[in-house]
Formats: C-alpha cells, sequence, structure tokens
C-alpha cells in the first residue's frame, strides 16, 4: 500500500511536493481508512484543479518513475538518455536533477525507496526498510558508489554490474534478489492510467477469466446500463486491415508474441408494443454503445482488479463521459467492496467534493502560480468544519485551485 509519494524537479513541480496517503486524526468516514502495521491509510484520494494546473503532471511524475524501476536494468543501453523532464521555467533547475521516491508497504514491511536523476546518469539512489519503527538501510548509492547494507547482500554481486544510466534495484532484481524481487512486484501492482483508450485490455484480460464475469454484470446492471449480457469473441485475423496484418507478422517474426483485442458484443432485451419481452438483440459495442457504456465497461476492470490484487490504481479524470451519480457509485463501490487497495484519481466533478463521500484528507487540490510551478496541498490544510459545502467554497475560490477567467478583457461591456 502507498504511504507518501514526492517529485521535485520534473514537469510543472519546481519544489518538493507529496501525495500522502497517511490518514489524519480526523474520525470521519472511518470506512475510507485501512489499518496497516502501526498506521491507517486512506482508500482513496481525490484531486481537484484548474487545467494546465499539473494534476496529470504528478501522475505523469508516477507513471515515469515507476516505467523507469521496472525496466530501466533491461531498455537502456550504455550512451542512451534517460527521458526525464525538468522543470523547465527555471535557470536553478533546467539542469538540475529530478527527484522521485515512494514509501509504501509491502508484506508487512515499509519501504522507502526513491531517486535522483539527468539525462545522463542516476545521480542519487536509496532504499531504506523498516518493520517497526526505526529505519534500516538496504542500500544508497551516489553516482557508481553503492554502499549495501547487512540485510541486503542479495546486491553486493552486481553492483559493478550497474550502469550509470540504470537502477541498482532493478539490475538486482533481474538477479533474482529477493528483496528487490518483491519490491518490483509492488510496482507491477501500482497501476497507473492515462487516457481511457489504455483501460480496455485491462478489463478484457479481468473478463477473460470466467469467474470474474458475473461480478461484472452484477455491477453494469446496477449502474442502470441494461445490458443484459456481453460475450468476447475471437477476431479473424483475416478481416482486420493487411498492414495491421502485416506489423503483426513482423512482430511474430522478431519473437513476440502480439495478442489482438477480441470483439466485444453486448446483449439487450428487445420489447413489443406492449412492453412485453420479445427476445435479445446482439450490438456491437464500439459501434452501438455510447461513449459513456464503453467508459463505465474499460473503469470496472481496473477497479475490480484493483481490489482483488490489493493494488493501487491512479487514473487520470476518471469521470469522461461518465454522469456523476455513476462516477459517485463507482467511488463508493470502491470504499466499500476493498479492505486493502487504494484508488488516486484526478477530476473536475465538483459534484465529489462533498464530505458525504470523502474525509478532508482526502481531497488534494493542484494549484499553479505565476512563475508556472505547481503545488499540492490538502483540504485538511484548511481550518474548516467537516460539515461546510466543500464544492461551494471552491468554486467561490476559498480553496484555490481554480482558473482565472478575465471575461471583461474579451466581452467587455458586454457582460453589462
Amino acid at each position: 500500500m502507498l504511504v507518501k509519494f514526492s517529485v521535485q524537479n520534473f514537469l510543472s513541480f519546481k519544489e518538493l511536493n507529496s501525495l500522502e496517503m497517511l490518514a489524519s486524526n480526523i474520525t470521519q468516514h472511518e470506512e475510507n481508512t485501512i489499518p496497516v502495521l502501526n498506521y491507517k491509510l486512506l482508500k482513496s484520494a481525490a484531486f481537484f484543479g484548474a487545467n494546465a494546473s499539473g494534476k496529470s503532471n504528478l501522475f505523469k511524475a508516477m507513471n515515469f518513475a515507476k516505467k523507469f524501476i521496472l525496466s530501466s536494468s533491461k531498455d537502456t543501453q550504455a550512451n542512451e538518455k534517460i527521458p526525464v523532464i525538468p522543470f523547465l521555467l527555471s535557470t536553478t533547475t533546467e539542469n538540475e536533477p529530478s527527484l522521485f521516491e515512494f514509501v509504501f508497504i509491502k508484506d508487512n514491511i515499509k519501504y522507502r525507496y526513491g531517486f535522483c536523476l539527468n539525462n545522463s546518469i542516476v545521480v542519487d539512489e536509496w532504499l531504506f526498510a523498516a518493520s517497526k519503527v526505526k529505519e534500516s538501510l538496504l542500500f544508497e548509492r551516489h553516482e557508481q558508489k553503492i554502499k549495501i547494507g547487512t540485510k541486503f547482500k542479495e546486491g553486493s554481486k552486481v553492483v559493478e554490474l550497474t550502469r550509470k544510466n540504470a537502477l541498482f534495484l532493478s539490475v538486482v532484481a533481474q538477479f533474482n534478489g529477493v528483496i528487490s524481487e518483491s519490491i518490483l512486484k509492488w510496482f507491477y501492482n501500482l497501476n497507473i492510467i492515462e487516457g481511457f483508450e489504455t483501460y480496455n485490455p485491462i478489463t478484457v484480460n479481468y473478463l477473460e477469466n470466467s469467474n470474474n464475469k458475473n461480478e461484472f454484470m452484477e455491477i453494469l446492471k446496477i449502474a442502470d446500463f441494461s445490458i443484459s449480457d456481453l460475450k468476447l469473441l475471437e477476431r479473424d485475423e483475416n478481416k482486420i486491415p493487411k498492414i495491421i496484418q502485416d506489423e503483426l507478422s513482423k512482430l511474430r517474426a522478431s519473437g513476440h508474441k502480439p495478442k489482438l483485442m477480441p470483439e466485444i458484443k453486448t446483449f439487450h432485451n428487445k420489447y413489443d408494443c406492449s412492453n412485453i419481452d420479445s427476445g435479445i438483440v446482439e450490438f456491437d459495442f464500439y459501434e452501438n454503445e455510447s461513449k459513456g457504456t464503453q467508459n463505465l465497461f474499460s473503469l470496472i476492470g481496473p477497479i475490480l482488479e484493483t481490489i482483488n490484487q490489493e493494488g493501487v490504481l491512479v487514473i487520470d479524470e476518471m469521470e469522461c463521459n461518465l454522469h456523476p451519480l455513476v462516477s459517485r457509485f463507482l467511488i463508493k463501490l470502491f470504499h466499500l467492496k476493498n479492505k486493502n487497495a487504494q484508488f488516486i484519481f484526478n477530476t473536475h466533478d465538483t459534484n465529489l467534493l462533498s464530505n458525504k463521500y470523502f474525509r478532508r484528507d482526502q481531497i488534494y487540490f493542484v494549484d499553479k502560480n505565476k512563475y508556472g510551478e505547481s503545488h499540492l496541498y490538502s483540504l485538511y490544510d484548511y481550518n474548516i468544519r467537516a460539515d461546510r459545502t466543500f464544492y461551494k467554497d471552491y468554486l467561490e475560490g476559498r480553496y484555490k485551485a481554480v482558473p482565472f477567467i478575465d471575461e471583461y478583457g474579451l466581452l467587455g461591456n458586454d457582460l453589462k
């Protein structure tokens, strides 16, 4: 489970900013928290802010760090550049390294892992572990000098094999290090989704297990989407465009095993003039179903998979094409159904800014100042009563993180 994520000097985050999933001492919505070790963690966090405030950049930071952790030892060559983008609107940071750090709990151990890097090298890297309170050093690195702790002997044999542009942790995992492999498994279960087009494979994979279908269909019906059944059908390669067939052949020739997305068929009840059930109509999912239905379909899979795997799900702009009541339903589903999973998302749906659904420490804002710097802060940072109308206060600018629209600059006297 995620305890904390920090980022500095990446995209619009110049200064050190942190997302805290450690619950505060407020007592509202205890069902939205999870006791783990000596901690109480939040099941979810919702981010609000103006367009271009940096909400998505926070998730991009998490995604960049995750991908680099999982692939740096395999995908980078000795002289390849690291595709990190620092804060470019300041002369003091454009040539400085970027920092990423995760604090998380895996197998009842709290780990703190992070690194600093630039386009050429990993400047610093560190890993600490704590089973109770005091942290123990597993390893610490400055450029190519690596200090190994007594509890991380698996790393001692691969120090010389670590390239300057690769993470030491990733290299140790490549050589079957027990602790490092366990940590990488945690990052595999950190599911970060940017854009709805990337959701469908997760849902399809979830539905390919027949045991998951009943639960999936139950949620669709509860959300009132009038789909009585759905089927995944193997796609006929002879019917796909030749250019795609050629690409598949090239991939197979190079040793890859590409998998075609199946056709998705949905089924709806048909009625006669007396509203009597008179059969079933088959729909092509992509041709006949609405964008809202397609997006709900795409969302349910990652949510249920995250709950079952006790992972962390991060979604950029969750409410796209969804009715506010459906968004609320999905959040309630996650809070009530899960025991040890976490859901982090950003949204413009101010209907969710309510003490009916969230504690104050679950609500985050992202604001950008005149220098282009994004800042992250929680509603808990404001000394307000729990029964205030959060969304109204937000739209009135009480918590900042709203767009400043100079209507008079364009429309002038027409607004009078």
